[in-house]
């Protein structure tokens, strides 16, 4: 059963047509990634399925919701972490938690016990007290997945994870996003430059180029695709999207880039 699906979701702005009628389906309890070069329009579908940005035609449904006129229910149904941080770092990763309960509406006398679980959940219980300006890179990932994931939401949006870890903290990461799926039947919702990180976590992909999807499939059969026995995620990015993998991006995303590997690492 689809907890997620979209009806030629388009998004323009002027003349330019950023998402150009996306038509896809997400089962419960799934893994989905979204690839693409920068400025395939990614983020910009994130943003249309979490409500923060309005639709130019098309339709959405998340968690059996209309993102356009049932946002308040998307907004209750869904998790998200950005690349930007969500995390105070004067604050104790304890009290991060604490203020999202209540954010969340969690009711008082469910906050403790829900804060505590999810410390214990993503490793954090010897860390509850500290000041979050002193964690690593993973360890802020971590509690930013716990925040989203308070209210137990149906789907959980990840804005490029594990963007500026190191190689350890990323298999952390990807452990967890396993285990959220295995253990609460959270349905993934990700976006990744990372091909490995893709053919690792993965259940399906959708390859997107130009605003448009160039290829949707679970890895094998994405990889099967191009015709080639030895074929990679990258070599079947590179055969939908272009002659090369786009790793650049603009003055503005590599400024982004750069802020949040220098916060997480």
């Amino acid at each position: 059963m689809a907890i997620l699906e979209t009806q030629e979701l388009t998004r323009r702005f002027g003349h330019l047509t950023a998402v150009d009628a996306l038509t896809i389906s997400i089962a419960s309890g799934e893994i989905f990634g979204l690839l693409g070069p920068n400025g395939a329009g990614k983020s910009t579908v994130i943003k249309m399925l979490t409500t923060l940005l309005p639709l130019t035609a098309g339709r959405a449904k998340v968690a059996g919701f209309d993102v356009m006129y049932q946002a308040t229910d998307v907004r209750r149904a869904i998790g998200y972490v950005p690349q930007v941080l969500s995390a105070d770092g004067t604050l104790s990763g304890y009290e991060n938690l604490l203020i999202f309960a209540k954010l969340y509406d969690i009711p008082r006398r469910e906050r403790e016990s829900r804060v505590r679980d999810s410390l214990e959940f993503m490793g954090l219980t010897n860390a509850a007290t500290r000041l979050v300006r002193n964690y690593s890179g993973g360890m802020i990932r971590r509690l930013e997945i716990a925040q989203s994931m308070l209210h137990r939401p149906y789907v959980l949006f990840l804005d490029e994870p594990t963007v500026g870890l190191d190689p350890l903290a990323r298999k952390m990461v990807w452990q967890l996003i396993q285990q959220l799926c295995a253990d609460y039947g959270t349905t993934i919702f990700l976006t990744t430059h990372f091909m490995e990180e893709a053919d690792n976590l993965c259940h399906r992909l959708a390859i997107m180029h130009q605003g448009r999807v160039a290829a949707i499939g679970n890895p094998a059969e994405l990889k099967a695709s191009i015709g080639s026995s030895n074929a990679t995620l990258d070599d079947v990015f590179i055969h939908y999207t272009g002659d090369k993998l786009e790793s650049g991006g603009n003055y503005r995303e590599t400024s982004r880039a750069r802020r949040t590997a220098r916060r997480l690492g």
